[in-house]
């Protein structure tokens, strides 16, 4: 009797197993390193590279790609220096400049600044600013220079469009608010 009771026993216990088991997984990784990859984060230290070595720092007074320092600081005394400069665009193509220039003026500029250059652009008309100037006001001695730096670093509220615009695109931005305030000024 007891060998039938182990005989139960053991069959109950294969069924069990069996019944636990899943034929649509494997049950063996031979590999587990190809199933669950490591997460590794940037920079830090890791076993295979030797120790001398690090993951992929840039080397110093590297830049990135596409991008070149501005060489004017934030302040009133570089904004002044800025103000002589003039656009280093292409004069031959300045009609193109100007039509890529409003292009960007209307998407990033004509908000706030208005269609004309003359302050009073949408937010303004619904008071959700206060404030623009515009370019017309004697007080405003603006020059391609001068309108490149406050693109890049901003001015009193209005923030910098340093990282929506490259550097060719705030030229060509630059270029068209001297038009408007040419037009303005007629």
């Amino acid at each position: 009797m007891s060998d039938l009771k182990y005989s139960f026993l053991a069959l109950a216990s294969m069924i069990v197993l069996a019944s636990c088991s899943d034929k649509n997984s494997r049950n063996y990784q031979y590999m587990p390193n190809m199933y669950e990859s490591v997460g590794y984060e940037t920079y830090q230290q890791v076993d295979f590279l030797p120790s001398n070595m690090e993951a992929g720092l840039p080397a110093e007074n590297t830049i990135h790609r596409g991008w070149l320092p501005y060489e004017f600081e934030n302040t009133l005394e570089d904004k002044e220096l800025a103000r002589a400069q003039n656009s280093p665009l292409d004069s031959t193509m300045y009609e193109e400049n100007l039509k890529e220039g409003k292009a960007l003026y209307d998407v990033y500029c004509a908000i706030c600044h208005g269609k004309k250059g003359d302050g009073n652009g949408t937010l303004v008309s619904r008071e959700k600013i206060l404030g623009v100037p515009s370019y017309a006001d004697a007080a405003r001695n603006i020059s391609e220079g001068s309108t490149y730096h406050t693109i890049y670093y901003g001015l009193n509220s209005m923030g910098s469009y340093a990282g929506q615009l490259n550097i060719e695109e705030r030229w060509k931005v630059s270029e068209y608010v001297i038009k408007l305030k040419q037009d303005l000024t007629k």
